[in-house]
């Protein structure tokens, strides 16, 4: 299995930039997707986007769009969100999630087996 630790969350500004860093350990980072997620008080969970194993295939939700970036580095078993432009309702608990799956829904938690531990990001406008 493989395990995943997120860094880099933090207070920010509206207009302003952060990026996140999810790490993993454990089994062949390279074999997995990756995909990030995003709670707020009170609401479920949401997807944000997600990057194929190679890196070669992103996807994001439509209000991230334009704003947020996926990027991984198979060599350092990284994956990056650089988020842009942030809003004050962007604020949430941000987490990375692995799947191994062939074939798999990208926007649904239960495509993923794997998840971190989440970090805090808060946008104050």
């Amino acid at each position: 299995q493989v395990q995943l630790v997120e860094s880099g969350g933090g207070l920010v500004q509206a207009g302003g930039s952060l990026r996140l860093s999810c790490a993993a350990s454990g089994r062949t980072f390279s074999n997995f997707d990756m995909g990030w997620f995003r709670q707020a008080p009170g609401k479920e969970r949401e997807f944000v986007g997600r990057i194929s194993s190679g890196g070669g295939l992103t996807s994001y939700a439509d209000s991230v769009k334009g704003r947020f970036t996926i990027s991984r580095d198979n060599a350092k078993n990284t994956v990056y969100l650089q988020m842009n432009s942030l809003k004050p309702e962007d604020t949430a608990v941000y987490y990375c999630a692995a799947t191994a799956r062939a074939t798999y829904r990208p926007s649904s938690t239960q495509s993923y087996d794997v998840w971190g531990q989440g970090t805090q990001v808060t946008v104050s406008s």
